[in-house]
């Protein structure tokens, strides 16, 4: 009978720990919310050895002190749900900071095996550890990894069998601090322990004193159920204050001091750095890469050569593939009038076949070269290095330079940019940085503007579209910034190493983002395509665009029948292009009408699937309220685009 386990894997972000987490899982991967939190939750299965392992991969945090949501449902899985097993992963290369959060795991009293990873970094960095006496130190396994290749892996699932089956014990390293620090957390230890009704509670008692010494509110909070709360509360209050007065800091600072010293002291003992290390080839183009001048030049470079290859690519294939389909068509056609009525040609092959041809000769083209570049960019570590760059931008509408992650997945797509903005520390920078990030064309919006403005009008045009949204969203973010006042939260970030990206992992993500698309987009595009034939066969687009004649021909000066595409454009933003070239030849438009079409896409009400994700972030009413402000400003700006290109 398979045997069950329950592993998670803790860590600081940066450190390997999802690489690990695909090495050892694979495709048996789950997504989903922690529950109750807007926190992403990743679970997968390996069978290793006669075990069914559940693997667990917990937010990336620096401690389990309560500055972030991450941070509390790191802490509340590892003491309440009890795991087999933590797989603490530890930057090699970044050791004594690291070793901060593994002295706060031992405190919890979880059993952790330590994945020493980026072995290979700290080497470039003249770093040389001795495993050996670190494992002895700390009293727990410790296996050195480099999970980018899958070195050692399989010697951390043997170690993770061994401790479970208890032929390695655990003799883990008890934390102790300095002489006054510990006598008042052992006072309050005592205390505690004579409060019968804390006999049942989650946490070891050790370690609640230190954190209600260290006044953690979210601990406050969960002591309040207990009937001793208040005496308890008290007496920790001022052995806060005795403490504080020994040290002239305050407590939390005491205490955080207090684990620093110790985990320096353990670096010292098992790490030597090398007099002179080796200058590599990634300290210089970090160096290039953030300098203060070089690095927004190299910035602009990479997003402009992103865009130009998405149009050149996305041409190319496109051109290859249109007459490829086209001819397919053609041939399907004659079979089907061969054998059913007209009606049911038309539904078939107006509807279906051409919605299908259109997703695949003019959607996919664009969009799997952006994920291919995106997932280069994630996996090189630039993207961090873009948002430390545009810190001091974003402070100009209320954000920090965190904000620019969410914006650059907002040009791959708008639901996981929304989803994003969860790494803003307030609800304002969250609503903010959400407004911001519907704004920004994402890869259905991208096909619209290169697809329909760079093809027949020029990529010029639509990298000036580009620059426009640009300048459009930091107008609208610093109005918001003034609407929703505040002062921003500043850029605590970790920068990650470069490195050399893997061909495994950007094919991944390429291929899951791809293919959700395809399983997202194709049947709404091929929905949308049926529903717009139908919709001609009985006459009723002409009733509709009969109606909107005034809005669409008037004010926005585009044919009468454009606006059927832009309402059903909600479902899907690259839906409104394939429908135009369904209902209008593209090559009839003239190159004004082509530019005010693609500024309202770009602009209006986001897809429903993005709506969804701001009413899970938000609530209906904010989600709405950011749908209408879309819409309204899309409609104006396309009017006045109109007006201004007729001038000219």
């Amino acid at each position: 009978m398979t045997k069950q386990l329950r592993v998670a894997l803790a860590g600081n972000a940066n450190v390997g720990k999802s690489v690990i987490f695909n090495q050892l899982t694979g495709l048996n991967q789950i997504v989903g919310n922690w529950p109750g939190k807007t926190v992403e939750r990743a679970e997968g299965t390996l069978h290793f050895k006669g075990y069914t392992i559940r693997l667990i991969d917990l937010p990336g945090i620096y401690s389990l002190s309560p500055f972030s949501i991450e941070e509390i449902v790191s802490r509340d899985y590892i003491a309440t749900e009890k795991p087999d097993l933590i797989i603490n992963v530890v930057d090699a290369s970044a050791l004594e900071r690291n070793l901060y959060f593994t002295l706060q795991l031992l405190e919890l009293d979880a059993p952790i095996v330590i994945a020493l990873n980026q072995m290979d970094l700290a080497a470039k960095k003249g770093i040389r550890i001795n495993v050996k006496r670190l494992s002895e130190l700390l009293g727990v396994p410790v296996v050195p990894t480099v999970a980018i290749t899958g070195s050692g892996i399989n010697e951390l699932l043997l170690t993770v069998i061994e401790v479970i089956e208890e032929k390695r014990k655990l003799q883990p390293f008890n934390v102790r601090y300095g002489q006054e620090v510990e006598k008042i957390i052992q006072e309050l230890q005592e205390i505690m322990k004579r409060e019968p009704s804390l006999a049942d509670v989650s946490y070891p008692l050790r370690w609640l004193a230190v954190k209600l010494l260290e006044k953690d509110e979210d601990v406050i909070k969960k002591l309040r159920d207990y009937e001793c709360a208040d005496k308890i509360l008290k007496h920790a209050e001022r052995l806060a204050t005795k403490l504080e007065s020994i040290h002239g800091e305050p407590s939390p600072v005491v205490l955080a001091s207090e684990r620093y010293s110790i985990a320096s002291k353990i670096f010292k003992e098992v790490a030597s750095i090398d007099a002179y290390p080796r200058i590599s080839f990634e300290h210089k183009l970090d160096a290039l890469t953030t300098h203060k001048i070089l690095g927004y030049i190299f910035l602009t470079c990479v997003l402009a050569s992103m865009f130009t290859f998405i149009f050149i690519g996305g041409n190319i294939i496109s051109e290859y593939l249109d007459p490829l389909f086209r001819s397919l068509i053609f041939q399907l056609e004659r079979i089907l009038q061969a054998h059913l009525p007209e009606i049911a040609v038309k539904l078939i092959s107006n509807g279906v076949l051409d919605g299908v041809t259109a997703g695949i000769t003019i959607a996919l083209p664009y969009i799997a070269p952006f994920y291919i570049i995106l997932a280069l960019l994630e996996d090189s570590g630039y993207l961090a290095r873009a948002a430390f760059l545009m810190d001091n931008l974003m402070h100009k509408i209320g954000l920090h330079g965190k904000a620019f992650i969410p914006l650059i997945l907002g040009y791959g797509c708008s639901v996981p940019a929304c989803i994003g903005c969860r790494i803003m520390e307030t609800q304002r920078e969250r609503l903010i940085a959400a407004f911001v990030v519907t704004l920004v064309p994402c890869a259905a919006r991208t096909i619209v503007i290169l697809g329909l403005v760079g093809r027949f009008v020029g990529l010029y045009a639509a990298l000036g579209l580009y620059a426009f949204n640009i300048i459009l969203i930091l107008a609208l973010g610093r109005l918001a910034f003034k609407v929703l006042p505040g002062e921003p939260v500043g850029l605590i970030m970790e920068v990650p190493h470069y490195k050399k990206p893997s061909l495994r992992v950007v094919i991944s993500k390429t291929w899951f983002r791809t293919k959700e698309f395809v399983y997202i987009a194709f049947p709404i595009i091929v929905a949308g395509s049926l529903a717009i034939t139908a919709m001609d066969l009985t006459g009723f687009i002409e009733i509709l665009t009969s109606n909107m004649k005034p809005l669409i021909e008037g004010w926005l000066g585009l044919p009468a029948n454009a606006g059927v595409p832009l309402i059903f454009g909600v479902l899907r933003k690259e839906l409104t292009l394939i429908l135009l070239s369904e209902l209008i030849p593209l090559e009839s438009l003239t190159a004004m009408q082509m530019i005010v079409f693609t500024l309202i896409t770009m602009i209006y009400i986001p897809c429903v699937a993005t709506i969804a994700a701001l009413v899970k972030e938000f609530g209906w009413m904010k989600a709405l309220t950011i749908a209408i402000v879309n819409v309204a400003l899309a409609l104006l700006i396309g009017g006045i685009a109109y007006r201004v290109l007729t001038f000219l």
